[in-house]
């Protein structure tokens, strides 16, 4: 039977929509919240509500409550929820005026449900529970509590959050919870987050040597250890050799720059929320924002580099590419181990193409992102998004005629293709479409790794010029891409995906070398040197255990390939191997494990 086929006994794998694919959850989630917000003002009287949205895989409420609540206080306002569940409260929707809804805010002593209103457009809705409570919102809801399985849902922790996100503001509890159709649903969602405790990235990088953080250095910023330097680097030296074959020229820029670099390209106007603060020698010139940031994006730099000489038509496409380190001002809340850092490294590349040169370029970047998807055993697991503007949204430069020019562009080469799509509105950069690539990964939760990206704006707005083949002065198109994304997140998901369980050809270490005793220490050392001569990362295990601790050991550093060398070997000039995806392979000669592993790390396979 093959990996792929089911068995019979096993039960059928259970599909779990997000909350944005079904408006049947959407609805359960969004009234799960008010349900769970009535159940808290009533066991807490003094507790204030502010916001309670749903969420891909549940909702959440906010609140500001003197007592900091417990993991017994989720118990008892689970047990109030289910109460108010089986009474079978209608969900009713009533439409009132701005003035009525401040007095009733005021009546209620509610001061964060006044802020809300502030923001809000005519009509003003409140939605019912009964006639027990009410909350200001926009829907959509089930039209009676009756409508909720009181078996189908779970509340899940509690965490800190600040009033809109600002860490200047209140500090607030957010509870968090989740809810589905059925039981059978919510079984298979803690079944899901059951595996994925075991396959955290935060806990498997810590019991692997990968990566530290460190209170001194700041959240948000992980340290390298050697191992994760190897594996780092491996990942980055694939890519490179990639790049090299397919014409992309290295180069290199700082961290830092004015922040005129970043006015003109308008990341200084669009994300200065996002970028590290102004770094000003004196008062005047932070008052006149004039300054240096760290930067938050690569580009600007490469355009710099592009726009040193003046090009010819001859020198197009020019493909630029560096794997530079970004900083972004994430909320200290939105931190996550690997995927969500405020010190990044992007695999990046800015390609200046002429016009007639863009489609033909934007197709070998997604093939470019394909193969690495490929080499990464990533296979076809991905959805594609193109990531367009929201014409009714402010956040985007650059005129319309662009933005068609953009879009129409990537859509036509995905449907030249024949690359299954879908289009997300608004997901767009603030300069321009992207074809993103959504990744599903064994737990079927989505991450965005490639992404290839269209852009008529920034050189406009840098006045980039090409001489074209009549001798006239014309702009190029740019296209930024970078099929990893980072190498933090990318590394994120890839100990996730695996489970620590490296394919040899990125495993920080590949093979370790296990001495029967110390008369084979010697052979074993000339085997690593043998090793470490044609690229091989191996290693003895010199600790002078029994043999059975030293394959435990391994075995629990997920070492993917164990060599057992005793009396015998030494005297055939062989290995007995042992590997974690095959088990064990008995005796090897010593060339031809030499001759396997070199194949593994040159076809990006396992031994």
């Amino acid at each position: 039977m093959s990996a792929s086929e089911s068995h019979p006994d096993q039960p059928e794998k259970i599909h779990l929509p997000r909350t944005s694919e079904s408006e049947p959850l959407k609805k359960i989630r969004h009234t799960m919240s008010h349900v769970m917000a009535m159940a808290v003002q009533k066991l807490f009287p003094k507790a204030q509500v502010t916001i309670g949205p749903w969420i891909e895989t549940g909702f959440y409420y906010d609140f500001d409550s003197p007592e900091p609540f417990t993991e017994k206080d989720l118990k008892s306002i689970k047990k109030e929820m289910t109460r108010i569940i089986n009474r079978k409260l209608p969900v009713i929707r009533e439409e009132v005026s701005r003035e009525d809804a401040k007095q009733r805010i005021q009546a209620a002593n509610e001061p964060y449900k006044l802020e809300i209103l502030d923001g809000l457009e005519e009509p003003i809705t409140l939605y019912h529970l009964g006639d027990q409570w009410w909350d200001l919102c926009a829907g959509p809801h089930v039209e009676n509590t009756a409508e909720l399985d009181s078996d189908a849902f779970e509340l899940e922790s509690v965490a800190g959050a600040y009033w809109r996100g600002d860490e200047t503001k209140a500090q607030l509890q957010r509870i968090y919870g989740t809810a589905w159709e059925t039981p059978a649903q919510l079984a298979e969602y803690k079944r899901r987050k059951e595996e994925a405790l075991k396959r955290d990235h935060r806990k498997l990088g810590k019991e692997l040597g990968l990566f530290v953080f460190s209170d001194l250095v700041g959240p948000g910023l992980p340290l390298w250890t050697p191992k994760g330097t190897v594996l780092r680097s491996t990942l980055q030296e694939f890519l490179q050799k990639e790049q090299l074959k397919r014409g992309y020229l290295p180069v290199v820029t700082p961290n830092i720059s004015r922040v005129d670099l970043f006015k003109t390209s308008g990341h200084w106007q669009k994300y200065k929320e996002d970028m590290f603060p102004l770094m000003a020698e004196d008062e005047e010139a932070a008052a006149l924002e004039q300054g240096f940031v760290l930067k938050p994006m690569n580009c600007p730099f490469h355009i710099q580099i592009y726009k040193s000489e003046l090009r010819s038509y001859r020198d197009l496409p020019m493909r630029l590419a560096e794997f530079g380190t970004v900083y972004r001002y994430e909320q200290s809340g939105e931190l996550g181990g690997l995927t969500r850092v405020r010190g990044f490294t992007q695999d990046d590349a800015h390609l200046f193409v002429t016009p007639e040169q863009l489609e033909d370029e934007f197709l070998k970047v997604v093939d470019l992102i394909q193969s690495v998807f490929r080499a990464l055993q990533l296979g076809n697991a991905f959805r594609a998004r193109l990531s367009f503007r929201d014409p009714d949204s402010d956040k985007y430069i650059g005129s319309d005629e662009a933005w068609d020019k953009a879009q129409s562009a990537i859509r036509h080469a995905v449907e030249k293709i024949g690359m299954e799509h879908f289009e997300g509105i608004g997901e767009a950069a603030f300069y321009g479409p992207k074809l993103d690539f959504i990744f599903n990964d064994a737990l079927d939760r989505e991450w965005q790794l490639g992404t290839v990206q269209v852009d008529y704006n920034l050189p406009e707005r840098f006045d980039l010029e090409y001489v074209a083949e009549d001798g006239t002065r014309k702009r190029p198109v740019m296209i930024h891409r970078a099929p990893f994304g980072s190498l933090e997140r990318l590394i994120g998901i890839l100990i996730e995906e695996y489970a620590g369980d490296f394919p040899v050809w990125l495993a920080p270490i590949q093979v370790r070398l296990l001495a029967v005793s110390e008369e084979q220490l010697p052979f074993a050392r000339q085997v690593v040197s043998q090793m470490l001569a044609v690229g091989i990362r191996a290693e003895v295990d010199t600790s002078g255990d029994r043999l059975g601790k030293l394959i435990r050991n391994a075995e629990k550093e997920k070492i993917p390939v164990m060599a057992v060398v005793g009396a015998k070997e030494v005297e055939a000039n062989a290995l007995s191997i042992r590997t974690r995806t095959s088990g064990e392979l008995g005796a090897i000669a010593v060339s031809d494990v030499l001759e396997r592993l070199k194949a593994a790390n040159e076809n990006h396979t396992n031994f």
